[in-house]
C-alpha cells in the first residue's frame, strides 16, 4: 500500500498526492495494464491531484510522454562528462569478478568500459549503446529518510557506475524519476524499502543536474515466514487479487493499520 503511505504522508505536510505512470519498459506495459492501476487505485479510495503537466497536458504524468526531457538530460550529462558508453552486457557484468549484488538490487559494476569516456564526446544520440554514469569513487553520501532514519553510503561501495540510457533506447529508471521529480516539483518520495540504495543514485544525478534533491521515505516490505520479501510475483497479496476475493477497502485498511502497529507494512 505505498501509494496510501504516501497519500498519508502528503495529507500529514498539507501537500498533494501526485500519480506518475511509469511505462517506460514495452515489454510489460500495455494500455490496459495502466487502466487497471486507475481502477484499483480508484477503488480502494485514493485520489491525487491533476494538474497541467510540463507539456501542457493535464493529468497524472506519463513517462513514455516525456522522452524529450529526458534527453535534454542526457545531452547535459553527456556534455558535462558525467556519463560514458558501455558495452558491457548484464550477462558481463554479473561474471566479471568482484560483483557481488543482492537480490534487490543490480550488480556492482566493475568500470570495465571506463576508459570509454572519451567516445561520448562524439556522441549524438544514446541509442545503440548502455550509458552509465560515473560515481566519485570514495565519497561519503548521506541523507535523512523520513521513516529509515540516517542513511549512509560510499560511491563505488555501496554501489557503481550505474545505467542511464540502454542500448535499446530507453531512458533508465534512475535518470527518468530523477528527471521527473524536479518537473513535479516532488518534495517528498514515498516508496519501498527495496529501492532504498537507489536513492543514493538519484542524489548524485540531482547534483549532476543541478536539481534541488527531495526528501526520501522507503516503507519496510512485508517478508514471508522464511524472511523473503514478497513481490509482484506474489499475486495472493497484489490489490486486484484481494479485491477479486472479496476484500473490502475498509478491511485491507483496517488490515493495514494492524500490520504497521505490528511493525509490518505491506507494499503496493
Amino acid at each position: 500500500m505505498t501509494f496510501w503511505r504516501a497519500q498519508e504522508r502528503a495529507r500529514q505536510a498539507g501537500g498533494e498526492l501526485l500519480l506518475r505512470i511509469e511505462d517506460l519498459d514495452r515489454d510489460r506495459c500495455r494500455p490496459e495494464f495502466t487502466a487497471a492501476i486507475f481502477e484499483d487505485l480508484q477503488w480502494f479510495g485514493l485520489t491525487w491531484q491533476e494538474g497541467p503537466d510540463v507539456g501542457g497536458a493535464f493529468g497524472p504524468y506519463v513517462q513514455s510522454e516525456r522522452r524529450a526531457f529526458y534527453l535534454e538530460a542526457w545531452e547535459k550529462l553527456r556534455a558535462d562528462g558525467f556519463i560514458y558508453p558501455c558495452h558491457c552486457s548484464r550477462r558481463d557484468v554479473l561474471a566479471a569478478a568482484g560483483a557481488p549484488h543482492s537480490e534487490s538490487d543490480e550488480p556492482l559494476y566493475p568500470g570495465t568500459c571506463r576508459s570509454r569516456a572519451h567516445e561520448a564526446a562524439t556522441a549524438t544520440i544514446p541509442a545503440g549503446v548502455n550509458w552509465r554514469f560515473r560515481v566519485p569513487d570514495g565519497e561519503q553520501l548521506q541523507f535523512t529518510d523520513g521513516l529509515l532514519g540516517e542513511q549512509k553510503g560510499v560511491a563505488g561501495e555501496l554501489f557503481g557506475d550505474f545505467l542511464v540510457w540502454r542500448k535499446d533506447d530507453v531512458p533508465s529508471y534512475q535518470l527518468a524519476v530523477t528527471v521527473d521529480d524536479a518537473a513535479m516539483s516532488i518534495t517528498e518520495v514515498v516508496r519501498g524499502a527495496d529501492l532504498l540504495i537507489s536513492a543514493f543514485r538519484q542524489l548524485l544525478l540531482y547534483r549532476a543536474l543541478g536539481l534541488a534533491a527531495p526528501a526520501f521515505s522507503h516503507t519496510p516490505l512485508v517478508t514471508d515466514a522464511a524472511g523473503r520479501r514478497l513481490a509482484k510475483r506474489d499475486a495472493a497479496l497484489s490489490l486486484r487479487a484481494l479485491r477479486a476475493a472479496g476484500a473490502s477497502p475498509g478491511e485491507l485498511r483496517a488490515q493495514h493499520l494492524l500490520l504497521r502497529h505490528r511493525g509490518v507494512h505491506l507494499r503496493e
